[in-house]
């Protein structure tokens, strides 16, 4: 009989331990970047001609997705003026990004444009390893790595990077689970410098997106990204080259970011 009481302490000894390098998988990312409720808007231009506008907003209040705390970041683009003749996009993108280890436990994207149309959730288990994604009545788990983001978080975990102690042409790999496929998001750090804005110049970190070859950008350089020297960290301008000309994205407004400001004048 106590052989038996034993085996069964031993056997609740060895399952807790088991939930408890579970929860141990999971990392912490120190966060003095963002919080609750920002907002930043950007204007989107095709040379001279206004293209599209954006929003990037994170919500009030936090949200439990997975038994975990999550903010909820909603990424809206939509196209203006005679690009909205051209070709009408209404894409949506949200990610709820675990606010400890700045990872992606849900993401939604429903994408609008023209009269082709997608909506699709994947849910992350991270314990597992693996991503569900369904689209419609349709969904396919697929195996992914640790710490994987999406193409949202992706970009909140930079922010959360110290870019005062990385060396020039230092790159960082981030795993990014996209359209059932992993990929290995390269971004090489490229020094500071200043940018001029609406809001006068401001003082930033330069990052460089590095691409394979494809057939819209213009060679792995292609992509050139300027984010806030401040604890902020936010994207305040983007450039890219594609085969045929090239567009650009500028600030042009910001609400509740999480420490005031401190850029050049």
């Amino acid at each position: 009989m106590m052989r038996k009481r034993t085996l069964i302490f031993l056997g609740c000894f060895v399952c807790l331990a088991g939930i408890s390098a579970v929860r141990e998988r999971y990392r912490t990312i120190p966060n003095e970047s963002f919080t609750t409720g920002e907002k930043i808007e950007y204007r989107v231009h095709y040379g001279f001609i206004n293209a599209a506008e954006a929003k990037v907003e994170i919500a009030k209040h936090k949200f439990v997705v997975n038994n975990r705390p999550c903010y909820k970041v909603n990424v809206t683009a939509r196209t203006v003026g005679a690009f909205d003749l051209i070709s009408k996009v209404r894409d949506t993108w949200r990610s709820h990004i675990d606010t400890s280890a700045i990872i992606t436990q849900l993401f939604y994207r429903s994408i609008q444009e023209n009269s082709f149309r997608k909506e699709e959730v994947v849910t992350f288990n991270h314990a597992e390893q693996t991503a569900t994604a369904k689209v419609r009545d349709v969904s396919k788990t697929f195996n992914v790595p640790e710490n994987v983001q999406d193409i949202v978080s992706a970009y909140y975990y930079l922010r959360t990077i110290n870019f005062d102690t990385s060396e020039i042409g230092e790159i960082f790999v981030i795993p990014i689970f996209f359209e059932d496929q992993v990929y290995r998001l390269r971004v090489r750090y490229a020094g500071r410098d200043q940018i001029r804005t609406k809001f006068g110049r401001i003082r930033v970190f330069k990052l460089n997106p590095l691409l394979p070859d494809n057939r819209l950008f213009k060679g792995e350089n292609s992509i050139r990204i300027w984010v806030s020297d401040d604890e902020n960290k936010i994207p305040v301008k983007a450039e890219a080259d594609l085969w045929i000309g090239a567009i650009a994205m500028d600030i042009k407004g910001y609400k509740n970011l999480r420490t005031s400001p401190q850029w050049a004048e």
